[in-house]
């Protein structure tokens, strides 16, 4: 008999928030520096990144204010859930970023938290642009639109 592998459950964390308040000019993928049960509260989906922000310090990113519920099983040895966690980059990205980021009007902006094929958090970051408030009235004006097709096509059908 040919062992299965199991299939792990897709972890894809995602800040739609982000979407709706930023222009994103580049994505970056950024491995994450984790304690033993913080890997296991994400396994969980037990993560949210609404409040989440990245900011330089002696030159290397941290990601502040990303919860990571505590894991349920945990013992004395459990995380703290909204700690400053650390990011993995190239020395040349980040410095590229860095400079970006001193230029007017660019953040990084933490979009999304995913498992990669091996089982490794991985963390999407964005190089954004805060939108105007007449940016998000269209983007609220193209999803209802968008909705408002979708609902059409369903009664047609």
């Amino acid at each position: 008999m040919a062992e299965q592998k199991k299939k792990q459950a897709k972890i894809e964390i995602v800040n739609r928030r982000a979407s709706f308040e930023y222009h994103f000019d580049d994505k970056l993928e950024a491995g994450i520096v984790l304690q033993g049960t913080e890997i296991k509260s994400i396994r969980q989906g037990n993560v949210n990144l609404s409040d989440a922000y990245c900011l330089f310090k002696k030159g290397e990113l941290y990601i502040k204010s990303m919860f990571i519920g505590e894991y349920e099983f945990g013992t004395y040895a459990n995380h703290e859930p909204r700690r400053t966690r650390k990011l993995l980059l190239k020395k040349v990205e980040l410095r590229k970023l860095e400079k970006r980021v001193k230029e007017k009007g660019y953040t990084i902006v933490p979009y999304k938290l995913y498992l990669n094929e091996r089982g490794i958090a991985k963390m999407q970051i964005a190089l954004a642009r805060g939108k105007k408030s007449y940016d998000k009235r269209e983007s609220i004006k193209e999803r209802d639109s968008k909705r408002d097709m979708s609902r059409l096509k369903k009664i047609r059908l």
